[in-house]
């Protein structure tokens, strides 16, 4: 029975239907969101503009948006016994280097993201955390395979409280109170135990030796560039970035010491090593001396969970994608509402673009109910109908061919929140084991606190919890479902997914990086492949974009005219955007009549490797 109250307020009666629903009462969420006192309500809004206005004044101080554009090729890679897509060639081979050492799926995929966290820091490390989904093979004939998820989302401090962030909302976008406690490294040593076949210090150990010396890729150098300031203004920055007064170029060696270091210590001592010990001491250290409340016993305390991870179907394929507090619900939930639509064969009209569009719009109006299901105030009813096929049949009534609406005819509950950074690695072995791994520091370089001891760069993952009493930029009020409290999870885009055929053998290991985009971006290559496209193609092919606010439909400027323009007829606030320009990147990994396809995106210059 699918709750009434996650509805659109308009679902009860399909279009024509004579039988009106407005009498039904309201849903209060409805008169919490939107009856407030005028007054209070422009008041903060005020306050808001305001607060936006000087993050935006202090973030021009560091950052810069004059890095050029920097896209290689695309390639698509075929092996015959395993492959890694990753968005760094570096990583990708490392990864199948240690499949070849008999390493599997879940090494190849660890051992891939330690590599990340070194050449593309801005977008992981072990500052940071994710979702790791495992695909482990049928052990015996005529058996199923078993999916798993690994969370390790960062978690909020234990003196963290609702409000932590009401006086001063920038403070969840950097420094150290923007720190929440990183679970990459308990993530990693948990799928190790139970699945790795490789020793632990094998994994790390190709990371260390990179980290010590290597030359900078493209698109590093286009973040150090983008954040020279930063770079040429922060100690511990500069002595990394721009050694000698001048921010690394591509091609430039570049050194990391102290996170060799670091990397070091836990391939010899283990993963305890850095959640207590020396570099816990340092880490403490330099998030209290940045404004952080962190302490000893919120590292000591972390756990990471293990579940069956979240099934549904689409057409003829099961779907395997993570639970709250991620976006695995609204990507399933996505998935069901278009594939009433017969893509295959309609091929990608206009028509269809405008229902991919409604159905991104759908989307982020039921991700507004996500929360961390652990927590009190978790909206836990509403959250396990939205990936089910009847509340798709009740939402699809909404959907409409001939025009879009406005953001409240989608019915979000609270404010959106956007989200950003983050990396992902697809992997599969000869075994048929395939993860789906996604990583993050949150926005670009994280918190913008560098531990020199260490080497460590830490997230800023608390921005992506709510702040109470503050609407965002665009007037929404934010989601109780999300605000902080101690060991809580916050709400993520992230949406990693492994697909199988009806007959139970592998399809497709897939997911994204980019904030806010990861699920539309994941969801559209699943759709392109419907259309015949190769898995590189997939994943090269123009998006849409359509996060309910700001209103406007982002679309690259590789879509054809024709579509563009079919968007613009039924109402869409089209903004044309070059494809080159920093979004969501997509790695994949497909499996077709015993033939392994690879490929990462290369709007991050990523290259997969296979053999």
């Amino acid at each position: 029975m699918v709750s009434k109250s996650f509805l659109h307020k308009e679902a009860y009666t399909a279009p024509g239907n004579t039988e009106s629903s407005q009498s039904e009462e309201l849903p209060l969420y409805t008169s919490y969101t939107w009856q407030r006192r005028n007054s209070l309500r422009w008041k903060k809004c005020l306050l808001a503009c305001i607060t936006v206005f000087a993050f935006l004044r202090f973030r021009h101080k560091f950052y810069r948006s004059t890095a050029p554009s920097v896209r290689n090729p695309a390639y698509l890679i075929i092996a015959e016994h395993g492959a890694v897509a990753s968005e760094n060639k570096r990583c990708s081979d490392v990864g199948v280097e240690l499949m070849k050492d008999g390493g599997n799926a879940v090494d190849a995929a660890i051992g891939a993201a330690f590599c990340i966290g070194v050449v593309n820091m801005f977008s992981s490390g072990i500052g940071g955390g994710g979702f790791m989904t495992v695909r482990i093979p049928p052990r015996a004939p005529n058996a199923s395979s078993e999916v798993y998820v690994v969370d390790f989302r960062e978690t909020a401090p234990g003196f963290s409280n609702t409000t932590m962030f009401s006086g001063n909302p920038l403070s969840a976008k950097f420094g150290g109170l923007s720190v929440a406690v990183p679970g990459e490294i308990r993530g990693f040593e948990e799928a190790h135990r139970r699945w790795g076949s490789l020793p632990w210090n094998r994994l790390i150990q190709p990371s260390v030796d990179l980290a010590k010396q290597w030359t900078v890729d493209a698109e590093l150098a286009r973040r150090i560039q983008t954040y020279s300031r930063l770079m040429l203004e922060k100690d511990d920055w500069r002595t990394i970035f721009a050694p000698n007064g001048k921010p690394l170029v591509e091609g430039q060696t570049i050194r990391r010491a102290s996170y060799a270091r670091t990397l070091s210590i836990l391939a010899s001592d283990g993963p305890d090593a850095f959640y207590k010990g020396p570099i816990a001491d340092a880490l403490v250290r330099k998030i209290q001396e940045t404004g952080g409340i962190m302490t000893h016993a919120d590292l000591e305390d972390y756990a990471v969970k293990v579940e069956r991870a979240l099934l549904g179907t689409y057409r003829d394929k099961k779907v395997y994608t993570s639970k709250a507090p991620t976006s695995g619900p609204v990507l399933l939930h996505m998935l069901n509402l278009i594939e009433r639509f017969d893509l295959a064969r309609e091929g990608r009209t206009g028509l269809n673009v405008h229902r991919i569009v409604e159905a991104q719009k759908f989307g982020f109006a039921a991700r507004t109910r996500i929360g961390d299901p652990a927590f009190a105030l978790n909206n836990s009813i509403l959250v396990a109908e939205m990936p089910t096929k009847e509340f798709a049949d009740l939402i699809a009534v909404n959907l409409t061919d001939d025009h879009t609406h406005s953001v409240e005819y989608y019915n979000p509950e609270f404010d959106i929140v956007t989200d950003h950074g983050t990396s992902h690695t697809s992997a599969i072995d000869n075994q048929g084991m395939a993860v789906s791994l996604t990583t993050t520091v949150n926005l670009v370089f994280g918190s913008l606190v560098l531990d020199p001891e260490t080497g460590i760069i830490l997230n800023d993952e608390m921005d992506d919890f709510s702040t109470p009493g503050f609407p965002n930029k665009f007037g929404l009020w934010p989601s109780p479902y999300n605000y902080p409290e101690p060991g809580k999870r916050p709400l993520s885009s992230i949406a990693p997914t492994i697909m199988e055929h009806g007959d139970g053998s592998f399809y497709l290991a897939v997911g994204g990086s980019g904030g806010s985009r990861i699920f539309p971006s994941i969801f559209q290559a699943i759709l392109n492949l419907d259309w015949g496209l190769d898995v590189s193609e997939a994943i090269e092919y123009g998006r849409v974009h359509d996060q309910l606010l700001p209103m406007e439909v982002d679309v690259d400027d590789t879509l054809p005219n024709d579509l563009v323009g079919f968007l613009r007829d039924r109402g869409h606030n089209v903004t044309v955007k070059p494809i080159s320009r920093v979004a969501a990147v997509v790695q994949a990994v497909l499996q077709k009549d015993g033939v392994i396809f690879a490929a990462s995106d290369s709007r991050k210059n990523g290259i997969a490797a296979g053999y």
